[in-house]
C-alpha cells in the first residue's frame, strides 16, 4: 500500500507547498497506471495553474513523464544528433526544408512531429500530402535512416509508449481550463523531446498573434524553462524567441506548404522561410558541435534537395509526385493600391482552417489541398485589383465564412516605418 495519497497531493500544491520528488515521482506514475482517478489529476493541475512549480518540480514532473514509458538512444550513431521544435504558427514550414538542410551538413535529425488542431498547421499533415508518405515507423528504421549519410533525418510521428503519461494528462488539461501553465507546457514539450534520444535541441517559441503565446514575456518565460529542463537532462538546449504577428512565408495549407517548401530546397523561397531555415540550422550545427559548414551552400548546391528526396523515398513517399490542388479557388482582390503594412496571421491561420486545411479535434480528417496563397507580404506594394490572397478548398460553402474571417484581416496604407525583426530573442542555459 502507497505511503502516498492524491488528496493530500492535491492539498499540498493547492496551499503553496513544494511537491518532494517522491511525491512526483508517485502521483505521475499512479495517474499513468489508472490509480489516481482523472478528476483528481485535473484538481492537481488547476492547483498547478494557480500555485505554479518551482525549477526542481518541473525537472522532476518531465523526467517522472519520461519514466513513464520509453526513452530511444541514439548515442551509438556516428554523427551528433540534434533536433528542433517550433510551438507552432501560421505558415511554418520551417522543419520541411530544415531537416535535410541539417542531415546535409552532417548532422543526424531525430525529428518527432505532430498534428495540427485549430488555426496552427502540423509538420505530419503537410507530410501526408506527399503521396504515399508514411508518419508511423519503427525505431530500428529511424536508426537505419538516421545512419544512412545519404538521409540523415527522419520526421515521424511519436510511438505511444513516448512519454505516455503526458498523452493522458493533455487530454485532462485541454477540457479543464489547465493548459495555461508555464511549468505543464514546458514539461509537456521536453518530456517528449528529451526522450526522442536527441543530444542536443534547438527551440523556436514563436510569439504574436498567431502564436499560442501572445506576448514576448510570456514566450520568454516558456523559453527559459524549456532551456533549463533540456539542460538539467544533459541536452544541450538553446531557444530562439521568433516573431509571428503575420504568417511565414506565403502559403498556410499543407500540400502548398509543402511547394514552398520546396522551392527553399531549390535555392529559392521566400525571403523570411529562408532566413529562419539558416538561422535554426545554423544554431542546430552549433549546438552539434559542426564548425565550418555553411548551410546556406548546401541549399545552393542541391545537396539539401538530395537529403530530402531521400527521408521522403525512405518513409515510402514519392517526391516526385504531383501535389494534391483545391477543386475551388476563390480570389481576393486588394481594394486599393499602397504598401500592405498588416496581414494578421490569426486571422489567416483561422480562415485556413475554415477552408478545411486543419482540424477542430484530434482525428478529423484535413484537406491537403486547402489553405490560403499570400501574394503579398508585409511591406509589399499592392495594386488596386491585383490578387491580394487566393483561398483554395475541396467546399466552396466554407468561401464565404473564410472570406468574412480575412474581411479585416489587413491593413493596406503608407507606411517608411521598418517592420519589426524575424528574431526576438535568444535564450541560452544560465
Amino acid at each position: 500500500m502507497s505511503v502516498h495519497s492524491a488528496v493530500a497531493v492535491i492539498r499540498a500544491k493547492r496551499d503553496g507547498g513544494e511537491l518532494s520528488d517522491a511525491q512526483i515521482d508517485w502521483v505521475v506514475d499512479a495517474f499513468t497506471r489508472g490509480e489516481i482517478a482523472d478528476e483528481q489529476m485535473s484538481a492537481l493541475a488547476m492547483a498547478i495553474v494557480w500555485r505554479g512549480m518551482s525549477r526542481r518540480e518541473t525537472a522532476r514532473w518531465t523526467a517522472a513523464m519520461i519514466d513513464s514509458g520509453k526513452r530511444l538512444d541514439f548515442s551509438d550513431l556516428t554523427r551528433p544528433t540534434v533536433d528542433k521544435h517550433s510551438t507552432g504558427g501560421v505558415g511554418d514550414k520551417i522543419t520541411l526544408p530544415l531537416s535535410p538542410l541539417v542531415a546535409a551538413c552532417g548532422a543526424a535529425v531525430p525529428q518527432l512531429s505532430g498534428r495540427g488542431l485549430g488555426h496552427t498547421g502540423g509538420t505530419l499533415d503537410k507530410l501526408e500530402a506527399i503521396s504515399g508518405w508514411q508518419a508511423d515507423i519503427s525505431v530500428e528504421r529511424m536508426r537505419e535512416m538516421l545512419a544512412d549519410p545519404a538521409i540523415g533525418a527522419v520526421v515521424c510521428a511519436a510511438g505511444a509508449d513516448l512519454a505516455p503519461a503526458d498523452k493522458r494528462l493533455y487530454a485532462l488539461r485541454d477540457v479543464t481550463g489547465t493548459v495555461e501553465s508555464i511549468p505543464l507546457i514546458a514539461s509537456s514539450i521536453m518530456s517528449k523531446k528529451i526522450a526522442e534520444g536527441t543530444g542536443a535541441l534547438v527551440l523556436d517559441v514563436k510569439v504574436g498573434r498567431g502564436a499560442f503565446l501572445k506576448e514576448l514575456s510570456q514566450a520568454r518565460e516558456l523559453a527559459t524553462a524549456m532551456v533549463e529542463l533540456g539542460t538539467d537532462a544533459g541536452v544541450r538546449t538553446v531557444a530562439l524567441l521568433t516573431a509571428m504577428d503575420t504568417p511565414l512565408g506565403r502559403t498556410a495549407g499543407n500540400a502548398l506548404e509543402v511547394a514552398e517548401s520546396l522551392e527553399v530546397l531549390a535555392g529559392g523561397g521566400p525571403a523570411d522561410v529562408v532566413e529562419l531555415t539558416l538561422v535554426l540550422a545554423r544554431e542546430m550545427l552549433a549546438q552539434a558541435g559542426i564548425d565550418g559548414i555553411d548551410p546556406a551552400d548546401a541549399l545552393a548546391d542541391g545537396r539539401a534537395m538530395d537529403h530530402w528526396r531521400a527521408m521522403i523515398t525512405a518513409q515510402g513517399g514519392n517526391p516526385e509526385a504531383p501535389l494534391p490542388t483545391a477543386r475551388h479557388t476563390e480570389i481576393l482582390r486588394a481594394p486599393l493600391s499602397g504598401t500592405l503594412i498588416r496581414l494578421d496571421a490569426l486571422d489567416v491561420g483561422i480562415a485556413a482552417w475554415q477552408l478545411g486545411a486543419g482540424r477542430a479535434r484530434q482525428g478529423d480528417a484535413v484537406q491537403p489541398g486547402a489553405g490560403i496563397e499570400m501574394h503579398a507580404k508585409e511591406g509589399d506594394s499592392v495594386t488596386a485589383g491585383e490578387p491580394l490572397l487566393t483561398l483554395h478548398t475541396d467546399t466552396p460553402e466554407a468561401i464565404p465564412v473564410a472570406l468574412e474571417t480575412l474581411r479585416d484581416s489587413y491593413d493596406i496604407g503608407e507606411t517608411d516605418e521598418p517592420f519589426g525583426p524575424l528574431v526576438l530573442g535568444r535564450i541560452t542555459a544560465s
